[in-house]
Formats: C-alpha cells, sequence, structure tokens
C-alpha cells in the first residue's frame, strides 16, 4: 500500500528518509554529500513522484522504493 507522503507529520517523514538514507549505503561519487542533503533529495524524489512510501503488510514494514516499480504495464 502507498503512504502519500504528504499525510505524514514532517518529523515522522524526515525520520523515515533519515532511516532510509542511512541503510542504504549508496555511494554518492566523489564527492561527500551531507546527510541533509540526501534526505533533501529523497523528499523532492518523493514530491516530484519519482519515489514512493509503501507499507508492507506482509513484513509489517515502510520502505521507500522507487515509484515506476507501481506504474502498471500497459
Amino acid at each position: 500500500m502507498i503512504i502519500p507522503f504528504a499525510e505524514l507529520p514532517e518529523e515522522t517523514l524526515n525520520n523515515l528518509i533519515e532511516h532510509f538514507v542511512l541503510q542504504e549505503g549508496t555511494e554518492y561519487g566523489t564527492q561527500e554529500v551531507s546527510l541533509e542533503q540526501k534526505v533533501s533529495q529523497v523528499k523532492q524524489q518523493l514530491k516530484v513522484g519519482e519515489a514512493v512510501i509503501v507499507y508492507s503488510e506482509l513484513h509489517d514494514s515502510v520502505n521507500i522504493v522507487p515509484a515506476r516499480r507501481f506504474h502498471q504495464k500497459p
């Protein structure tokens, strides 16, 4: 189930994004990117619809994933 990010309290959204960024472990190239910058980037991806927040009832978990995973094929 997709959870609309705008319906989450700001503190909850920030905590969720921080957790996602810290566990992700993605390399950002040769430049260091601060936690704040990474959080801002993910928040922007949520705002423009490139990423979504998903709740899994099966795993009782919440995650941030690319939105393209949820687009139906024609």
